[in-house]
């Protein structure tokens, strides 16, 4: 799943999350931040759920083109080998 929009923070990660849930279950486990150019601590946090769908469908979830802003609160927040970037 791409992410359509710019910024993945608390104003959308509720819907975001819910799409990449969707998307994981319907068998797209990659989630593409190509074209995100903010996020904040929500978006780990959508990352963490995303992890919990992935594993929960019993595939293994992917990350690609994470922001240097998403990587640094991950690793901030010691997740960031949970996320499974690309």
């Amino acid at each position: 799943m791409k992410i359509g929009s710019p910024a993945l923070t608390v104003a959308n990660a509720a819907a975001v999350v819910a799409a990449g849930e969707a998307a994981i279950r319907g068998g797209d486990a990659l989630i593409d931040f190509t074209g995100v150019v903010r996020c904040d601590s929500s978006a780990v946090a959508c990352l963490l759920a995303w992890q919990r769908t992935a594993r929960a469908a019993g595939v293994p979830l992917q990350v690609l083109a994470l922001p240097q802003d998403l990587a640094s609160l991950a690793n901030l927040y010691g997740v960031r080998e949970l996320i499974g970037a690309v």
